[in-house]
């Protein structure tokens, strides 16, 4: 597949990836590499990626524990505290084999290591190739609160290869299915279309499909890096689904649902917002939510709940001057960004869900 362009780096694909990344790897350039790994990748993907890798330079593995609640200040302590005792110094390079926390917190440990290091992504999960390892953006939670502290600062390179695909769950797959179906929503709705025989598709028009997804997010972020307009549209599904995320995962009592998960029900949330606000018809309302519906599995609210959830909603980090912004949709393939919505219409929108 074609190798994608973005601001300061590239996007490469399957063996170019692997080729470009020997290039980049000769000791003149780095110190030594530190590959970052979860208890997953370490076991079903770092055997495959250390065989296609070709390099001179000493290698260090560490290993992270598996999970959402790991993505913390914590854990990024133990890992810088790994870098320097195992000699890491400004002309190390930090390789992030895993999936979104993977990506996400590896970044912002080499952002903030010695004031920045090198760093690469090679994604190994679906949602990490078509979203987290794209655009920059690096962070980890705040408690059980998403994303809320990091920096944007992109990565060296990303390295998309697909046969990592074949490790992973269906949940897994479902969860990354997600951000490809909201690419469709806001960007492109002919994009968005062949989603509708999903079950017709098959590897190679799945990998097709990651490449457009990646290059729709790519070209979105080209033209608005630091997210002060047109990148806020990437947010769509995410300001609902990340206060629903954050609150299944402070709750023991609840099974924690992945990314995905949540942002598939705020893409049905926030659709049926869109359409209360007449951006967005009845008829497209309904496609999209049979379409979501029929790939996730549905979750009931209670009202107590809801009503902890939309508390949640004002430690977002899309939030300005105290107000909650939304990115709703404008018909399918087009979007409205800074969209202020009441409470009331919040609850009206779980309930026609819980419907």
């Amino acid at each position: 597949m074609q190798t994608i362009t973005a601001n300061n780096y590239s996007v490469y694909f399957d063996s170019i990836g692997y080729e470009t990344l020997a290039s980049l790897l000769i000791p003149s350039h780095y110190s030594k590499i530190f590959i970052l790994v979860d208890e997953n990748t370490s076991q079903y993907c770092l055997p495959h990626f250390l065989n296609n890798l070709a390099t001179e330079i000493e290698i260090e593995i560490i290993e992270l524990e598996v999970g959402e609640i790991h993505k913390n200040i914590a854990t990024c302590t133990e890992v810088w505290s790994a870098l320097s005792e195992l000699g890491g110094d400004r002309k190390s390079i930090v390789l992030n084999l895993g999936g979104g926390v993977i990506s996400d917190l590896g970044g912002f440990v080499a952002c903030t290591f010695k004031r920045g290091i090198d760093f690469v992504n090679i994604p190994t999960t679906l949602l990490s190739m078509v979203d987290a390892s794209i655009g920059g953006k690096n962070g980890v939670d705040l408690g059980n609160l998403k994303n809320q502290i990091g920096i944007i600062r992109e990565p060296k390179a990303v390295l998309i290869d697909t046969q990592f695909l074949n490790t992973l769950p269906q949940n897994e797959m479902r969860s990354g299915l997600a951000e490809m179906l909201k690419h469709g929503l806001i960007f492109d709705k002919t994009y968005w279309d062949k989603f509708k025989n999903l079950k017709d598709l098959n590897t190679e028009d799945l990998n097709v499909l990651i490449h457009q997804s990646i290059q729709i997010k790519n070209n979105i972020v080209c033209e608005d890096l630091t997210e002060n307009g047109i990148r806020k549209s990437l947010n769509f599904g995410h300001t609902l689904g990340h206060a629903i995320e954050s609150y299944f995962l402070e709750n023991e009592a609840k099974k924690n649902l992945l990314h995905g998960e949540a942002v598939a029900i705020g893409m049905i949330l926030e659709s049926y917002i869109s359409k209360e606000k007449d951006l967005l018809s009845n008829a497209e309302y309904h496609e999209i939510k049979y379409i979501i519906n029929d790939i996730f599995d549905r979750i009931d609210f209670s009202k107590l709940e809801i009503e902890k959830i939309i508390d949640l909603l004002i430690y977002d980090k899309k939030n300005e001057f105290g107000k909650v912004q939304f990115a709703l949709l404008d018909g399918i393939g087009k979007i409205k960004i800074n969209q202020e919505v009441d409470n009331a219409l919040i609850y009206k929108a779980f309930e026609d869900y819980n419907a």
